[in-house]
């Protein structure tokens, strides 16, 4: 009879199984804190309250009136997650180079002033994590009251809250790319700027493309939400239409909010299809 061949052992179960165990007595704490309680959506009068609500959303409005409202709603949507994204983008990759030590003498070459680097990099760091550490919907409210209701704030918003993250992910990309070719233009003469250009930037690129139309797409979102603190958009037109328990807006609203989305999507692909 021919030996059974023994069912080899994952050397690492023991450290997997003690994660998991681990991970789960360190999140049932943090439910408990959050007073996480799927059961009170199963609750009957819980139930018989949402059934209601959203018997509310039949039928949808559809009146023309209604729907121009909507689609301009829809268009100021995109046009301020689109504007604040621009801004984001136009402080966001200065900072994200400036902070990266991609071109640093210790990544590519020798430099009488090699302190000044660390010097300048530190208080932008510092810049970066404060501009992304206040949520968007939190400086919408502030700018709320700066400029008053609309979109303005939305703008304002988003373009500070992205240009940190934006910020903090150009540079890591910037960081963990290779300096090799860079390193070939400075040894032939060139500049930094121009090392890093033909160098580093080319390299980074696709990375680039994709992160920040995510964000864009991520920006779309969060305009809509920033619209009930008054920053304009489907937003602010959704929150007037829940005070008056109108919710036959709100569902055509929701429907547009969804196929802006899907726009968002496409036009995302085909920018990651570009660059790829």
């Amino acid at each position: 009879m021919s030996a059974v061949a023994a069912v080899p052992r994952d050397p690492a179960l023991g450290t997997r199984l003690g994660l998991i165990v681990l991970a789960v007595v360190l999140l049932w704490p943090a439910l408990e804190l959050a007073e996480f309680r799927p059961g009170v959506l199963l609750d009957p009068g819980n139930l018989a309250t949402m059934g209601r609500f959203l018997g509310t959303f039949f039928p949808m409005t559809l009146d023309a009136e209604f729907l121009a409202l909507v689609g301009r709603s829809a268009l100021e949507t995109l046009a301020l997650a689109t504007a604040g994204m621009a801004l984001a983008l136009l402080v966001g990759l200065p900072l994200g180079i400036a902070v990266s030590s991609s071109l640093s003498v210790s990544r590519i070459g020798p430099s009488r002033r090699a302190w000044i680097g660390p010097a300048v990099r530190l208080p932008l760091r510092g810049l970066l994590i404060l501009m992304r550490s206040i949520p968007e919907i939190v400086w919408a409210l502030l700018f709320v009251r700066a400029v008053g209701l609309g979109p303005a704030a939305g703008v304002l918003a988003i373009a500070i809250a992205y240009a940190g993250m934006l910020g903090k992910v150009y540079f890591e990309i910037f960081e963990a790319g290779d300096t090799r070719p860079a390193r070939a233009l400075l040894e032939t003469g060139s500049g930094r700027v121009h090392a890093f250009l033909y160098g580093i930037f080319p390299v980074a690129l696709p990375e680039l493309v994709s992160y920040t139309v995510y964000r864009w797409e991520c920006a779309i979102r969060a305009s809509v939400v920033m619209g009930f603190v008054g920053a304009g958009g489907l937003g602010q037109q959704m929150e007037l239409s829940m005070r008056m328990l109108a919710g036959g807006e709100v569902a055509t609203m929701l429907l547009a909010f969804v196929l802006l989305v899907l726009v968002a999507d496409v036009a995302s692909a085909l920018l990651r299809r570009m660059f790829a």
